[in-house]
């Protein structure tokens, strides 16, 4: 298999990541991160394509690899149709609702952007996405919000979600599908899933405004005090936006969408930071007791993962609050790049056969 070469793109809401796979073998991997800096330049995410794909580009040709015999180039999928479970094809209709952010924007949108751009630029190559962030397996009854006119929508990090659930079934000996999960993803933005049976039956929408904040994102806000704030004149709609994604947490009460950052000012006697670091784990923790009630309190166990998940007083202090539900893990990082190179080592092997991005 070592003659199947495979690049894995994730492009995050404060990093790109990339990967070379040689079957299933790492030959490179890379984390380019993004200031909040540099991430202002531009006014909408779509704007950054040519800045991400140009970093990625520039790095392969850097680290010498020959890029003409990478044939399967799989990038994270982006906020489009509500999909099941699955690889899928790029095509151009995938293309364009990335672009239209038709559903929202994300740094996600750029997955199946810059993979197809790329595969274009090699005979031969194809571009894929896989277990897209709108990955949805929701029960019917999570999906009422409390009025006819909205419905909750599965908008989360289902590939690290999913890759760190199986992860931890074939470390203990289980089956995922016989197992009830918590999996909370902590990184630029924070979901938190009840998984049942494979399925992730409950999650909230991180992106929109459902949950926990996060380093960037405003996570569930006073709605009553949300509706005086659009008819005061004093916001434009996309300014309202940018409170709820890009401009919320950490950003808009610290300045910051760096987490070390912020876990360096708390260690140092900033008190105030300290006290937003907490505040954040506290609503996690609280959206995990949210879960094992969906889960009906029968909860195998709960998976701390993402980047934050490296801040052990942030992971102590979540689990000092959910241990008393069952036993709390912990796998720092996120196994994304991985987990999209497997899933199209699947397909050049033909255990799989992509799916069609449904017109």
């Amino acid at each position: 298999m070592s003659d199947i070469r495979i690049l894995a793109i994730n492009p995050g809401s404060t990093s790109t990541k990339f990967a070379i796979y040689f079957g299933e073998e790492c030959k490179l991997k890379k984390t380019l991160r993004h200031s909040i800096e540099e991430l202002s330049l531009y006014e909408n995410i779509i704007d950054q394509f040519e800045f991400r794909k140009g970093l990625i580009i520039d790095s392969l040709v850097e680290e010498g690899f020959d890029v003409d015999k990478i044939k399967y180039i799989i990038g994270r999928g982006g906020l489009t149709y509500s999909l099941k479970s699955g690889v899928y094809l790029v095509n151009n209709r995938m293309l364009e609702h990335a672009r239209a952010g038709i559903y929202g924007e994300h740094a996600s949108n750029l997955g199946p952007l810059i993979a197809d751009f790329i595969a274009l630029q090699i005979p031969g190559a194809r571009a894929f996405i896989a277990d897209p962030v709108v990955t949805d397996e929701m029960d019917e009854i999570a999906r009422f919000a409390g009025h006819p006119k909205f419905e909750r929508r599965s908008i989360f990090h289902a590939l690290n979600q999913k890759a760190t659930a199986r992860l931890h079934a074939r470390k203990t000996g289980r089956k995922y599908e016989d197992l009830s999960l918590i999996v909370a993803h902590l990184g630029g933005g924070i979901t938190v899933g009840a998984h049942h049976q494979g399925q992730v039956v409950d999650v909230n929408n991180g992106l929109d405004g459902e949950g926990p904040f996060s380093p960037e994102r405003s996570g569930t806000l006073p709605v009553g005090q949300v509706i005086d704030l659009c008819f005061s004149n004093k916001y434009q709609k996309d300014e309202i936006r940018r409170m709820v994604i890009g401009e919320g947490g950490y950003v808009a009460y610290l300045g910051t969408n760096d987490a070390l950052d912020v876990e360096i000012r708390a260690k140092n006697g900033d008190e105030f930071a300290h006290k937003v670091q907490d505040a954040l784990g506290y609503q996690v923790a609280k959206s995990i007791g949210e879960m094992a009630v969906v889960l009906n309190g029968k909860v195998d166990a709960i998976l701390l993962t993402g980047g934050l998940a490296y801040n052990q007083y942030l992971t102590q202090y979540i689990t000092s609050k959910v241990a008393f539900i069952t036993s709390v893990y912990i796998y720092p990082g996120e196994d994304e790049l991985e987990a999209l190179a497997s899933n199209a080592l699947r397909v050049a092997t033909g255990e799989i056969e992509p799916l069609e991005y449904p017109n």
